[in-house]
Parts: structure tokens; C-alpha cells; sequence
């Protein structure tokens, strides 16, 4: 098979792959649609160590399972794939499984590649009237949505999301969706313009003034807790959705002052997140600069390193 795989930060496109062979109790789907994300570009510049097939954003089809009602039926599935056995995992919470594979992040290859595997459990049905180019965005719109598990927010609180690219979008589009006032910050002129078109509020980062309820760092940046804390005001909320390679020393002496409730979110459930699709209570497919065949992997790597764009898709 085709496949893109990192070593070191070093991105080889193969065409003779070993086809991966599911384990018992997984299933192989055949990749028909992949999306990059920040946190796949973040892998190419050393974060997890990870080495392999990255990318984890993908809808598929079954060719192979030992649940045979799966086979020939397009899915998405859950990233994170726990042992099932330990407390985390029996309390629901794979997610936080310490010896979880991680879809084209954590010791499990990903979505950049003409197949995959995953656990039978992790793959969900998507709608037979959903587009591919919307189910393949169930991943990023889980983890937009897994704030709302992370933590409540108040009606007609303030809240300023940091980062005007692909994660800060859907975040700000899954709190309009709930109903909430949201004011997207960012540094690009055209893509702030890009959402205001799209019904979203959004303003050059700094021009947003301090005093928010809430602050969601969407950056993709070490610098935009700093900036979230300069935000936020005394006893508000900063939920941190950043994944990068980079650290930074941290002045955290303004959230103890403050008394600031930090929140850190990562992935949610993409049960919700078709959900909310399906009933076109979000409709990302604006967000899409462009979509590239396959053998054009790496340049579709490099639109999506450029500012100037939102998503960038990968068709098998």
C-alpha cells in the first residue's frame, strides 16, 4: 500500500508498504479521506518521539473484520485504544488508559496510508447521507466539543479563543453551536476575515482587551497560555487545547494570584460529534482550503505548515 511515514522528522512517501494486519478484535478500513492537523505537524517536529504513519483526523470503509455486519461500511473511529482492563478504561475513560495506543501519534500507525487498523469498538457508523469531506472532521469536532466535559460555562459568560487556524475555528464554531457569545483572536487579517464571514465574531489578537470569563487556548503555541492568563479575569477559566513540541519556561505566579482554574483538553467522543454534524449544528467544510490527492502527501503537508490556510485534506 501507499503510505507517508515520519523517521525522526524526516516524511518518506512509500508505495510499497507492508499492508498492516489487524490483530484479534480489530478491523481493517481502507482510508478514503484524511485531514491534517496541527498536532500531526507538531509530530514532524519531534513531539511524542513519534515515529511511523502519523495522522489520526480520517473516514474509511471496512474491508476486513470479524464482525462481519462492519464490513463494507464507512466509518470514523476513536483515536485512543486502551487495554480495557485497567480502571481507567472500565470507567469509561480509555482516552486516559496509561498503556493506550494512540492513532498516528502513540506506538499505533495512522491514517496517512491506504489502510488501517483499529479496535472493532472504536469504529462508528457514519450517516449514509454524510458527506465524506464532514465525517472526516468527527475527531477534531469530538475534541472541540470535550469542553463541555472538561468543564461547565455559564450562560452569557465572555469567551476569547486564542488561535485563529483549523482548532480554533471548530472550537469557536462548537460553543456557537451551543449558544454561546465568542470572540475568536488571531494574528492573520484574511483568516479572521475568512470567519467573520462565516457568522463568527473575530478580532487581531491584540486587540482583544483583559477580562474574560473564559479563555480557550487553541495557538498550537507555548505562548498562548501566557497570553490566555493575561486575558482571563481573577477567578476565570483558561482551558488549554495546545499540543506542541516547544516548551517555554512559565510564569505561573498571575494564575495563583488570579486564582485562575486551568483545564487541560484533549480528545472527545466522536459519538457526540456525528451527532452534531449530522444535524448540521456545525458545517465545517468552509474550513476547507483544499483537498490533494494522495500522491501529492508532502505538498499537502506544506499547504498545511502555511498560515494563509484552514484545513487541507488527503484523498486516498
Amino acid at each position: 500500500m501507499r503510505a507517508l511515514t515520519l523517521s525522526g522528522r524526516r516524511l518518506i512517501l512509500h508505495r510499497n508498504h507492508p499492508l498492516p494486519r489487524p490483530p484479534r478484535g480489530e478491523s481493517l478500513v481502507r482510508v478514503r479521506l484524511a485531514g491534517i492537523c496541527g498536532t500531526d505537524l507538531e509530530l514532524m517536529q519531534g513531539y511524542m518521539g513519534f515515529s511511523g504513519i502519523p495522522g489520526h483526523e480520517f473516514v474509511g470503509e471496512v474491508v476486513w473484520s470479524e464482525r462481519r455486519e462492519l464490513i463494507g461500511k464507512r466509518v470514523v473511529g476513536e483515536i485512543n485504544a486502551g487495554c480495557r482492563t485497567c480502571a481507567q478504561c472500565r470507567a469509561g475513560l480509555s482516552r486516559h488508559c496509561p498503556s493506550r495506543t494512540v492513532l498516528g501519534i502513540v506506538k499505533r500507525n495512522g491514517a496517512f496510508a491506504d489502510y488501517l487498523t483499529l479496535p472493532d469498538g472504536n469504529l462508528l457508523l457514519v450517516p449514509k447521507a454524510m458527506p465524506d469531506e464532514v465525517a472526516v472532521f468527527a475527531e477534531p469536532v469530538a475534541a472541540a466539543l470535550e469542553i463541555f466535559e472538561n468543564t461547565s460555562i455559564g450562560r452569557g459568560e465572555s469567551i476569547a479563543v486564542l488561535g485563529d487556524g483549523r482548532l480554533g475555528a471548530i472550537v469557536a464554531f462548537a460553543l456557537r453551536a451551543r449558544g454561546y457569545e465568542t470572540v475568536v483572536g488571531g494574528h492573520h487579517p484574511e483568516k479572521l476575515a475568512r470567519l467573520h464571514s462565516l457568522g463568527l465574531k473575530a478580532k487581531l489578537e491584540g486587540e482583544l482587551s483583559a477580562g474574560f470569563d473564559v479563555v480557550a487556548d487553541c495557538t498550537g503555541n507555548y505562548a498562548g497560555l501566557l497570553r490566555a492568563l493575561e486575558l482571563v479575569r481573577p477567578r476565570g477559566k483558561v482551558i488549554l487545547k495546545s499540543t506542541t513540541a516547544k516548551s517555554a519556561k512559565l510564569n505561573l505566579v498571575p494564575a495563583v494570584i488570579n486564582e485562575i482554574t486551568l483545564i487541560g483538553s484533549r480528545c472527545g467522543r466522536l459519538r457526540p460529534a456525528l451527532k452534531a454534524l449530522a444535524r448540521s449544528e456545525i458545517d465545517p467544510r468552509p474550513l476547507i482550503s483544499a483537498i490533494l490527492p494522495f500522491e501529492r502527501a508532502k505538498a499537502a503537508i506544506g499547504a498545511a505548515r502555511r498560515a494563509q490556510n484552514f484545513k487541507i485534506l488527503l484523498r486516498m
